[in-house]
C-alpha cells in the first residue's frame, strides 16, 4: 500500500490521473491566455517609449558615479561619450564614508542582515497562513480571512508607536502578562525587533495573494493525498510549497525591495549599530553637500543587490503575477 508521501512525491492523485504535470500545463495555457489579452503592438511600444526616457536619468546617474570629481563639476555627463574619464574612487570613498556612526558598507551589511530574514520569516508564516484558509476547515475562518484582508488598509504610520510601545513597555491586563516587553532595540547589533515589525507589516498583503493562489490548486490533488494518509504538514510541504514556488518568488521580490528600500520602520525600530544604507544615504546627503557624485556613487551600491534579487527571479516573478489572472 502507497504512502501519503509516496503519493505526494508523485504529485499526482490516483482517482481521476490528474497530475501535477497536467497542472503546470494548465498554468502554462493560462499564462499565455493572460500574456494575450494583457499585451498589444501600441502597448509594447508604448512601454519602450517610457522605459527610454525614464532610464535616461538613472543612466546618467551611472556614469557620474564613476566620473572624476572635478569632471562632474565642470562638464556634464554626456560629455564622456567623447572625452571619457574613469575612477573607481567615488565608490572607495563612499563605502568608508559614513554621516552616522556607521559607515556605508556596515550599513550595506545591516540591510543584508535585516532583508533577508525578513522575507523568509514573513514567507514562511503567511504560506502557513495562507494554507490553513484555503484548506482547513475551522470556524470563523472567513471572518479572520476578512479580518486579516482589512489590516491591509490601515496606514502604516498608525501603526508605528502603539507597537513601538508594545515592545518596550508590553500589554498587561490587570495582573495577567499578555505580551511582555522586548528589550532589545537598546542592545547592539540587534534585529529582532525591526524583524519583528517588518514581517507584521507584511503579512496582510503576502497572505491575500498567496491565499489567491493556493486556494486555486485543483481539490483532487489535496484530497487524493489525504486519502493515501498525508496530513497537513506533508501536504504543505511537499504539495502546496512546490506548486505555489511562482507565487512565493513573486512576492519575495516585492518583499525584499520594500524592506531594502525602507527608512521609516528601521529608523524607528532598529537600533544605532543596526541601521540600514537607507538612513547612511540619508544622512550623507548632508554630509557631502555639492560632492553629488558620492552620493551617486552611493545609491548604485545601494541599488545593486535588489536589481540581483530582481534578475534572478524574473521568470519566477511574471510567473507569479500572471498565474491566476484567467481562469479555465
Amino acid at each position: 500500500m502507497s504512502t501519503g508521501v509516496d503519493v505526494i512525491e508523485a504529485a499526482g492523485p490516483i482517482g481521476d490521473g490528474r497530475s501535477a504535470r497536467q497542472v503546470a500545463r494548465d498554468t502554462r495555457k493560462h499564462e499565455a491566455m493572460a500574456r494575450k489579452r494583457l499585451t498589444s503592438k501600441g502597448a509594447t511600444i508604448a512601454a519602450l517609449v517610457i522605459a527610454f526616457f525614464w532610464t535616461i536619468p538613472t543612466f546618467g546617474l551611472f556614469v557620474t558615479s564613476f566620473r572624476p570629481g572635478a569632471d562632474v563639476q565642470s562638464t556634464g555627463w554626456w560629455t564622456v561619450f567623447t572625452d571619457p574619464s574613469f575612477t573607481f574612487d567615488n565608490y572607495r570613498a563612499a563605502l568608508t564614508s559614513g554621516g552616522t556612526a556607521l559607515t556605508l558598507g556596515e550599513s550595506f551589511i545591516n540591510s543584508l542582515a535585516i532583508t533577508i530574514p525578513v522575507v523568509f520569516f514573513a514567507l514562511a508564516v503567511a504560506s502557513m497562513l495562507a494554507y490553513a484558509f484555503a484548506w482547513i476547515d475551522f470556524p470563523g475562518r472567513n471572518i479572520a480571512f476578512i479580518a486579516v484582508f482589512a489590516l491591509q488598509i490601515v496606514p502604516l504610520q498608525m501603526a508605528l508607536v502603539p507597537l513601538l510601545s508594545l515592545f518596550s513597555r508590553g500589554m498587561s491586563i490587570g495582573d495577567v502578562t499578555i505580551f511582555p516587553p522586548l528589550e532589545l532595540r537598546g542592545l547592539e547589533h540587534s534585529f529582532a525587533t525591526v524583524w519583528i515589525a517588518h514581517v507584521i507589516f507584511a503579512l496582510p498583503l503576502a497572505v491575500f495573494l498567496l491565499h489567491n493562489f493556493i486556494a486555486e490548486i485543483p481539490s483532487e490533488l489535496i484530497e487524493a493525498a489525504r486519502v493515501d494518509g498525508a496530513g497537513h504538514g506533508q501536504i504543505f510541504l511537499r504539495m502546496i510549497i512546490p506548486l505555489a514556488a511562482p507565487a512565493l518568488a513573486s512576492f519575495a521580490v516585492l518583499e525584499f525591495i520594500w524592506v531594502w528600500n525602507d527608512l521609516l520602520v528601521a529608523t524607528i525600530f532598529a537600533p544605532s549599530t543596526s541601521l540600514p544604507i537607507t538612513q547612511s544615504l540619508n544622512s550623507l546627503s548632508g554630509t557631502w553637500g555639492d560632492q553629488w557624485f558620492l552620493q551617486a556613487a552611493g545609491t548604485f551600491i545601494s541599488i545593486l543587490v535588489p536589481l540581483i534579487v530582481f534578475f534572478l527571479l524574473q521568470r519566477f516573478f511574471v510567473r507569479g503575477l500572471l498565474a491566476g489572472a484567467t481562469k479555465g
